[in-house]
This record gives C-alpha cells, sequence and structure tokens, in this order.
C-alpha cells in the first residue's frame, strides 16, 4: 500500500487566503479535509480482510470505489491492495466502524498481466466482482461512477477521496493532475497516507480517470500521490472483469 515517512497525519482545516476555487470540486485546490457523507462518498469504501467483517475499526489497509459494469457488482482499486490470496470485504461509506451500506464480499479479482507477472507499476489498477448482499448488488444501494480510458491527464481538476490507515472516516483533495511519465500520472494533494491506495480519482463528470497507486505503489510521501494512466491495457481489464456473471 502507499507508503509514507510521516507518523502522524494533520489534516488542513482552514485553506490559505491564496488558495484557488476548484473547479470541479466543492473546495479550493490542493486542501485535504474530511469528506462529508454524500452520495458521492458512499461509492467510496475500505477494504479488510474477511475475518475483521465484524470489527472493522483499525481494520481496514485499502481503499476501492464502485464503477459502473453491465452486472452492477464492480469495484475499482490498486493491484497491490489485491495481490494476497486472502479473504477481503468491502465496506462503502465505512466510518467511525459502522457499515452504513453493508459489507460486501469480493468473490473474484482481475488483476492486469503486467502485475501478476512482475509487479509493473504501470500495470497499478485492479478489479473485484462483489457478491451480491440481500438479493441487491453493491451498484443498486450506493451507485457507481463511471471507468473511462484515455482521458487527457490533466485536463480537469479531479476529486481523490480515500482512508488512510489512521482515521475511521474518508478525507478528500481537488487538484490537477499532471503527466509524471507516459504511464504515470501525479496529483499534489497533502495527507495522503498510508491506507489510500486504491482512492479513486473523479473529474467533474463523475468519472473515473485514475485510481491511486502506481509509481512507488502510491509514492513515498504524503503529499504527492501517483495513478497508472488508463489506456488500452485498462480498457482490456475493464472488459474481463465486466463480462464476469
Amino acid at each position: 500500500m502507499k507508503r509514507t515517512w510521516f507518523a502522524a497525519l494533520a489534516l488542513l482545516a482552514v485553506p490559505s487566503a491564496s488558495a484557488v476555487a476548484a473547479a470541479d470540486g466543492t473546495g479550493p485546490l490542493g486542501v485535504t479535509a474530511v469528506a462529508p457523507a454524500s452520495p458521492q462518498s458512499a461509492r467510496v469504501g475500505v477494504l479488510a480482510g474477511a475475518d475483521r467483517a465484524g470489527d472493522l475499526a483499525g481494520g481496514h489497509f485499502c481503499t476501492a470505489s464502485v464503477v459502473h459494469g453491465p452486472h452492477r457488482n464492480l469495484i475499482l482499486t490498486a493491484a497491490h491492495c489485491l495481490g494476497d490470496d486472502g479473504d477481503l470485504v468491502f465496506v462503502p461509506g465505512y466510518r467511525d466502524g459502522r457499515a452504513p451500506y453493508g459489507v460486501w464480499t469480493v468473490e473474484r479479482r482481475f488483476l492486469p498481466d503486467g502485475w501478476a507477472r512482475g509487479q509493473d507499476e504501470d500495470s497499478d489498477v485492479a478489479f473485484a466482482v462483489l457478491a451480491p448482499r440481500g438479493g441487491r448488488d453493491v451498484e443498486d444501494v450506493v451507485g457507481a461512477n463511471r471507468f473511462v480510458t484515455g482521458a487527457e491527464t490533466g485536463a480537469t481538476a479531479v476529486t481523490v477521496t480515500g482512508y488512510p490507515d489512521e482515521r475511521e472516516a474518508p478525507v478528500s483533495c481537488t487538484d490537477r493532475p499532471h503527466a509524471h511519465s507516459r504511464g504515470q500520472q501525479r496529483v499534489d494533494c497533502p495527507e495522503f497516507t498510508g491506507g489510500t491506495s486504491g482512492s479513486p480519482w473523479v473529474d467533474g463528470d463523475r468519472q473515473v480517470v485514475g485510481v491511486l497507486g502506481g509509481h512507488e505503489q502510491g509514492g513515498t510521501t504524503a503529499d504527492t500521490s501517483y495513478s497508472v494512466v488508463f489506456g488500452a491495457a485498462a480498457a482490456e481489464l475493464y472488459e474481463d472483469a465486466a463480462a464476469d456473471p
């Protein structure tokens, strides 16, 4: 998961007077704060081991989000979050030890060949299929954002939402991404510490154009985070996951 040299999380509660208003978000650019409970934040949740399903506080380790698929059962995260074989659960809208939209079992995982063969950082994206719960699929309960490929890096600002390990509520930040390399993009948002791997990067059209991970599994500092650039390989992976019943 995302590594950091910071031992504690200190959120910026008050933006500076020079902060620029975000065109695609609700706050100033480059400021991280606790994400309010909303239909959008409900689509983002934590991953945890199945053995922690009844005791979630302090037991989550990565972030994931619901993306639209024909079977309404898909989540998106970083490949390095799904690399182990242990049973996992996803908890959308998680806050303070509670699961307001239920605890969902991860049924199948889809990782790119580049990650499976050699943990290629340009392949650090993955999908998972969730089992239905009470006769409903996760998208029926919390909705979903659209997964898109081929978006121009930095064309619009994105809102990144994720769960640091040491917090029991999500944080979010809006800023404009920049190209890091041909296969990687970066965004400068403070205080995205360990546990935020898998956080979606959502543009103003409610499209997921990045996922926190990639270079150095998301970055070695809390202030700059990375994502793979979603291209042909990510599109093929999505098609494989979306076709799974």
